[in-house]
């Protein structure tokens, strides 16, 4: 497996932060301690905290389509309904630090429109819900589709309250 590049580092340090302490723990500064990096190192790869939350929320949301692909192909013809389930299994599990960070970081009174959108978009895809939709001759692909989305979003919130701290 290749090394990860800056970037992903530095989003993979922003998740752990936000998720151990809230999005007030997520500073470029702490960005770089945490990694053990020289100061203003984040700051060169994602210049505002704007900028940082739309890298992590990106990053978010290809290692969600990643898992969600590898789930396909590894249960190809298998009922959806068991893909979802192995899905939200494996973000509760798995992906516990993501889960918290995006909710903390969407819940930031900092966060903007357009990184709210980002992190609302980037552990679920409505296109994929709606393709889902479809495929089971829903009437109505667009409301199933969100349907579901809302269901699964109140579950993984629910989950990790239920779980307490990390």
């Amino acid at each position: 497996m290749p090394k990860p590049s800056r970037r992903d580092q530095i989003c993979q340090a922003a998740i752990a932060l936000a998720a151990r302490g809230g999005s007030h723990a997520l500073t470029h500064q702490a960005i770089d301690a945490e990694l053990g990096i020289a100061k203003g190192s984040t700051s060169y790869y994602y210049r505002t905290r704007a900028a940082l939350i739309t890298g992590v929320s990106e990053f978010l949301a290809t290692q969600s389509r990643a898992v969600f692909h590898d789930l396909m192909a590894n249960h190809a013809g298998a009922d959806p309904d068991a893909i979802i389930d192995a899905y939200l299994a494996h973000l509760a599990i798995a992906r516990r630090d993501h889960i918290r960070a995006r909710l903390a970081l969407a819940l930031d009174a900092d966060c903007g429109p357009d990184q709210r959108t980002a992190l609302a978009e980037c552990l679920f895809s409505l296109e994929s819900a709606i393709t889902l939709m479809q495929s089971r001759a829903h009437p109505h692909p667009e409301v199933g589709a969100s349907d579901l989305l809302d269901r699964l979003e109140g579950h993984i919130v629910r989950n990790q309250i239920l779980a307490g701290p990390a």
